[in-house]
């Protein structure tokens, strides 16, 4: 499976983006209790906590990276990513493929096996 990239957004409502620099890890966590999106994603940093979300509107969302919706599925109620590149519409990180529910299976499946 190729890369997951997905948009951080929201940031100016809580730390802003400017001390976001590529490489950087964060935490995924699923917030299906969200009074305004059932599939909201919050994404935090250790030390700061939350940070943002992942965008799940057409309006920010960057070009073909995935929304919370796109993602939700895949992953479990957590997740970590990476961050891959910030702008001053959004920030675009990737989805650690360790995350996955399918890959998750997959090591499940293998240690069965040994």
């Amino acid at each position: 499976m190729s890369k997951i990239y997905f948009t951080l957004t929201g940031t100016k409502y809580y730390h802003g983006n400017e001390f976001l620099k590529p490489g950087m890890k964060l935490k995924l966590k699923k917030e299906p209790d969200n009074k305004f999106d059932k599939e909201a994603i919050v994404v935090k940093m250790e030390g700061l906590g939350e940070i943002g979300h992942v965008a799940n509107s057409a309006h920010t969302v960057i070009g073909e990276s995935m929304s919370a919706g796109r993602i939700y599925d895949k992953i479990g109620n957590t997740a970590k990513a990476k961050v891959v590149l910030v702008t001053p519409h959004g920030t675009i990180c990737s989805l650690c493929k360790k995350s996955l529910i399918d890959n998750k299976h997959k090591k499940m499946e293998e240690a069965v096996d040994e």
